[in-house]
């Protein structure tokens, strides 16, 4: 759902910035300080490999798309949404800045779009609210506890990404792109943006259920049933998630499925392996053309050393792999000091 600068205008692209600055100015602040060296390290392995997750295109059956993770869901379940929405930042904005993934001007539309709703809305209005319910059983019922996180955890990411969907089709309506009528343009978005979520929130509850064996005191609003219920370790938990990150991003990602994602099936189809082109759009020439967006794909050219997640100018694989985990690896680096670096800007106590 990675949008491109030519579906918005500078009006709109400059709207959606202050509105994720607001709420990354907000999250920042509501970092607290005793918490953080504790998050750390599964902020930083997490984020890393949600990362590593969104280059895994999985095809949706019948339909010439696919689809990947958004992973803001998952993050604020195993954050909270302040620490989550600002790790999901640090993803799309390395996306974008270092492999081209993403538009520069769209950016501040992309983070809402992809982390705003997970995070906050399927946080707030979702996760906790089923965690701290009693559906199921007990609240700290062990059985009752793991089907409140699969039940959370695909309403969550369905929900959510319909939210996300119908926000590209509104962002680029009041762009003034004639080309994308608003009914026609939902009718393919948010089909298509149920399928994706459905199959992602099946992947985070197989990942939190996992976290809430392994350790269940990392997952928010989680009960443990006693203390030190987890089989593993925390060092353990967070060893085996950063090898599943390695493995994910440096070589399950050379299997990626190359049908386009649910946006681009949407704008330009899959005519070439048989199916629809549903708006038909020309990939060279669409949308609305700006000096902004101008003045923010040279910057891209500049800062990305391995646009499309590939090795400039060649189709070897060992691009994809690289690219990978030298992004992990930078993910993992800028969630860290994100983390360490709230409490310089929380709020001090007065005696």
């Amino acid at each position: 759902m990675h949008m491109a600068d030519a579906l918005l205008s500078p009006a709109v692209a400059t709207a959606m910035y202050a509105a994720s600055g607001t709420a990354a100015a907000i999250s920042i602040r509501r970092l607290k300080k005793d918490e953080e060296h504790s998050k750390l390290p599964v902020m930083a392995v997490s984020a890393a490999m949600i990362f590593a997750g969104q280059m895994i295109n999985y095809t949706i059956p019948g339909t010439g798309s696919s689809g990947h993770l958004c992973g803001g869901m998952l993050l604020s379940a195993l954050l909270g949404p302040y620490a989550g929405f600002l790790s999901m930042i640090v993803v799309l904005a390395i996306q974008c800045l270092f492999f081209a993934d993403g538009g520069l001007m769209a950016l501040g539309a992309n983070v809402w779009n992809m982390a705003f709703y997970g995070c906050f809305v399927g946080y707030f209005l979702i996760w906790r609210p089923i965690m701290r319910s009693r559906l199921f059983g007990a609240s700290d019922d062990h059985n009752a506890q793991r089907l409140r996180i699969i039940l959370a955890s695909v309403l969550g990411c369905v929900i959510t990404l319909q939210l996300g969907a119908f926000s590209v089709v509104l962002e680029t309506t009041l762009s003034g792109i004639t080309e994308l009528p608003f009914g026609a343009f939902c009718g393919l978005m948010l089909p298509i943006h149920l399928a994706i979520g459905f199959v992602e929130g099946l992947i985070t509850a197989a990942v939190l259920t996992f976290v809430y064996e392994a350790r269940p005191e990392l997952l928010q609003e989680v009960t443990p049933a006693e203390a030190g219920s987890g089989k593993l370790s925390l060092k353990q938990t967070v060893a085996i998630l950063a090898v599943v990150t390695c493995l994910v991003g440096g070589g399950l990602s050379l299997y990626a499925s190359s049908n386009p994602d649910g946006l681009e099936w949407a704008l330009f189809g899959n005519a070439e392996a048989g199916y629809n082109e549903n708006m038909g759009l020309d990939e060279d020439n669409f949308g609305v053309s700006s000096t902004a967006a101008e003045t923010a794909a040279g910057i891209q050219e500049t800062t990305s050393f391995l646009p499309d997640y590939a090795f400039k100018d060649s189709d070897s694989a060992a691009g994809t792999t690289v690219s990978g985990l030298v992004g992990s690896a930078m993910v993992a680096g800028a969630a860290a000091l994100i983390c360490l670096a709230g409490g310089f800007f929380r709020p001090k106590k007065t005696a």
